[in-house]
């Protein structure tokens, strides 16, 4: 037996031991669910629109550049915020982001947020039934809520929730943990209003879109849409000025969760491209700028640059200073996603009719009082 079949094999025994832990974990989901849905554990409604985004699986859809398509959906026209968990913090409790804020005290995915829109109120809290409360009684003028990777979060009762799937990794082809990478089972997409298939490849056939929505099996109260993700040019890390990466030697430094796609449509237009990967949220050390350093010093290739995603971008800024006086080109390359199947302004319609209904009917209740 070569290694190859002696590691797949080794991978499969692995998996199958993994299975009764599956199973009992699986048990406990669902009874946790069931109990819900009896309301013998509550559910809170609050006052404002409350959407949340999330995923079955243990992380990778896309979920961030989701998250930010709804705030350019609404930034013009209501005042939105973010919740988050704040995953990785190096704080506790209920915070709103100002300007001393950090990827280490309110997180990567909150920072990046908080730096891409300044009109938006970013916080953070590991309980979401506690930080809505305070963040409406510190910003009473807030209008709707977007919960970041809240699905399963169901003590706070969102009145539009959105489900996203992989399409290189669908739900419906996954099991629980730690068999697979689901969080739940696959059921569990009942709950979801809106079900996203994102990273879909551009030239996705409508024939095989309606496949994959044939195996999702929506029902009456869902709508399925597909997207794809599209790389918008890239900025300089110090000044934020416009970088071309045509014909460059690229140094991607990442920690997501899967930076496949990335590394081939930076492949598909610079000369080469070296990778230096770390663990999804991973924070930045001293030994690491140094190794990135080193690799860019050592790297006999001319017109380098070095790329990073705005994820680890802003845990980065932590070392702003110091990256400032390497004076070699730095540059993040931002995401975002496209409705497919010229659906965006149907999805656009419907998320804005649960949010202008909901606002509408507080307002007259409140008149009413």
């Amino acid at each position: 037996m070569d290694s190859k079949n002696l590691l797949y094999y080794a991978f499969s025994v692995v998996r199958l031991l993994l299975y009764p832990f599956a199973l009992l974990y699986g048990a406990l989901v669902w009874l946790r669910n069931r109990m819900y849905d009896a309301k013998i554990f509550n559910s809170i409604e609050f006052s404002v629109p409350v959407i949340t985004v999330g995923n079955l699986s243990t992380g990778g859809t896309g979920k961030t550049p989701h998250v930010e398509y709804l705030v350019r959906l609404m930034e013009y026209r209501y005042q939105a915020a973010t919740m988050s968990r704040g995953y990785k913090r190096h704080s506790q409790g209920f915070i709103i982001a100002g300007e001393d804020s950090n990827a280490l005290r309110i997180g990567d995915e909150p920072m990046q947020y908080h730096l891409k829109f300044p009109e938006l109120v970013v916080s953070v809290a590991e309980e979401r039934i506690t930080g809505i409360p305070a963040l409406l009684q510190r910003r009473p003028d807030i209008d709707v809520i977007i919960l970041d990777d809240a699905y399963q979060h169901r003590t706070v009762r969102a009145g539009l929730s959105v489900l996203i799937t992989d399409y290189s990794r669908p739900f419906y082809k996954d099991h629980i943990l730690p068999f697979g990478s689901l969080r739940e089972s696959r059921a569990a997409y009942k709950r979801a209003n809106v079900i996203i298939v994102s990273k879909c490849p551009p030239d996705l056939s409508i024939k095989q879109a309606n496949d994959i929505e044939d195996h999702i099996k929506p029902l009456a109260h869902q709508r399925v849409f597909f997207t794809g993700i599209h790389y918008d040019a890239p900025v300089d890390f110090i000044t934020d000025e416009p970088v071309s990466l045509a014909g460059k030697n690229i140094i991607l430094v990442c920690g997501i969760a899967r930076p496949e796609p990335l590394e081939a449509y930076l492949k598909s237009l610079a000369a080469e491209v070296h990778t230096l990967t770390y663990k999804d949220h991973h924070y930045f050390v001293s030994a690491d700028l140094e190794e990135i350093k080193e690799t860019y010093n050592n790297w006999q290739a001319t017109d380098k640059i070095i790329i990073t995603t705005e994820k680890d971008a802003a845990r980065l800024q932590l070392h702003f200073d110091k990256i400032r006086e390497w004076s070699v080109p730095v540059a993040i390359l931002p995401i975002t996603v496209s409705v497919l199947f010229n659906k965006g302004i149907e999805l656009n319609t419907l998320v804005m009719d649960y949010v202008d209904k909901t606002i509408a009917e507080n307002n007259e209740q409140f008149s009413n009082g």
